[in-house]
C-alpha cells in the first residue's frame, strides 16, 4: 500500500515574512530566523551583524550594513521585531512574540545587558498585561495608531553589582 503524499509544510519563517507583506529573501530568512532562535536576547545592529557573520546557510560572509539596517527596520515596522532605545540611546532589537503587548525588561547600566522580566514578574504578569492592554485601548480610542508599550527597568544587574562589590573589597584589602 502506498502512503498518501502530504504537501510539504511551508517554512514558518517564509510564512511569517509573507503574512507581513515582506519578500522572502535569503537575508530576510537568515535575520528573522536568528531572532526567532534567540527570542530572549536583544541585539544592537553591530551585535547582530557580528553574530550573523559567517552564519549563513552557505557560510556566507558578513551582511551589508545598510541592508541589515533596512531589513531590521522593516521587520520592526511590521511588528516582527521589538525595537527599544536604552538609556544610552542605543537601539536594541528583539523578536516580538505575537501575543505580547508589553515586554517588561531590565537594562543594566553597567554591562548593558537587556533581560526580559516576564519570568521574574510571574505573579504580576497578568496585571501588567491588563494595564498595558487598557492603556493601549484608551490611546486607540483617542485615535492613536500603531501602538506598542515598552516597560524598562534600569539599574545594575546582580552580576555587575557583585563584581563591583568584589572589586571594592579587593581595593580595600590592598589599601590595608
Amino acid at each position: 500500500m502506498v502512503s498518501p503524499v502530504h504537501p510539504a509544510q511551508p517554512d514558518p519563517i517564509d510564512a511569517l515574512l509573507s503574512a507581513h507583506g515582506l519578500r522572502r529573501t535569503a537575508t530576510a530568512r537568515r535575520v528573522l530566523g536568528w531572532f526567532l532562535a534567540h527570542p530572549d536576547t536583544s541585539y544592537t545592529h553591530a551585535q547582530l551583524q557580528a553574530a550573523l557573520q559567517g552564519a549563513g546557510p552557505d557560510g556566507s560572509a558578513t551582511l551589508d550594513r545598510v541592508t541589515l539596517y533596512r531589513l531590521i527596520d522593516r521587520l520592526t515596522q511590521v511588528s516582527l521585531l521589538l525595537c527599544r532605545v536604552d538609556a544610552n540611546r542605543v537601539r536594541r532589537y528583539q523578536a516580538m512574540p505575537a501575543s505580547v503587548k508589553a515586554m517588561p525588561h531590565f537594562e543594566c547600566q553597567t554591562c548593558h545587558r537587556d533581560s526580559p522580566l516576564t519570568g521574574a514578574l510571574q505573579g504580576n504578569a497578568l496585571d501588567l498585561e491588563a494595564a498595558a492592554h487598557n492603556a493601549l485601548q484608551t490611546l486607540q480610542s483617542l485615535g492613536y495608531q500603531g501602538l506598542s508599550l515598552d516597560l524598562a527597568v534600569r539599574g545594575v544587574c546582580a552580576d555587575c553589582a557583585n563584581a563591583a562589590a568584589e572589586q571594592a573589597d579587593a581595593s580595600y584589602s590592598d589599601n590595608q
